[in-house]
């Protein structure tokens, strides 16, 4: 009987997480997955899901420009705004999503060293990913940036749910409607 305890009981053993690591990108249309990412701090975590397909993605990105380690960049292009977003979208082609129907979630940016940050990592993330995804027409559903506090968020697949967790807080928002 569909929705009932047994069946999720049942759907949950089968149910996998892939963590997306600091640097890194995950995707994937395997509506038994959830994709997640941990201690968004300075870092952003970009959260991308086509609600018709039902495919989606997350990129954990640490760097605004390539430009300053070019060979770390050609190793890990994840670890930067610039070369991780294009990746982010070109391997979520795959599964025949359409830009003009991705929704997306933007998280993290923070200033968590304390003190007076010389170097603005948290507003220059925010900064370079939000410019390329305005420049690039992609719907950003909702963002919760900068501040002092980690985030990690949850994505399922199946249902485009995304969970927002934060120290003492947890807040869902649907990706899919």
């Amino acid at each position: 009987m569909p929705g009932s305890p047994q069946l999720s009981a049942i759907a949950s053993l089968f149910a996998q997480r892939v963590v997306i690591g600091v640097g890194d990108l995950a995707v994937s249309n395997n509506q038994q997955t959830v994709l997640s990412t941990y201690a968004l701090g300075s870092c952003i975590g970009v959260a991308v899901y086509d609600p018709e397909v039902r495919a989606g993605g997350i990129l954990h990105l640490m760097l605004p420009e390539s430009k300053i380690s070019p060979g770390k960049a050609a190793a890990q292009p994840a670890m930067f705004a610039d070369t991780g977003l294009p990746m982010l979208f070109r391997k979520l082609t795959g599964f025949q999503v359409a830009a003009d129907r991705l929704v997306l979630f933007v998280a993290g940016g923070a200033s968590v060293i304390q003190g007076t940050d010389p170097f603005r990592i948290g507003e220059r993330n925010i900064r370079a990913t939000l410019d390329y995804l305005q420049q690039h027409g992609y719907n950003v559903r909702a963002s919760q940036t900068g501040g002092s506090i980690n985030r990690t968020i949850h994505l399922e697949v199946s249902t485009g749910m995304l969970l927002l967790k934060t120290a003492g807080s947890e807040q869902k928002l649907s990706l899919a409607d």
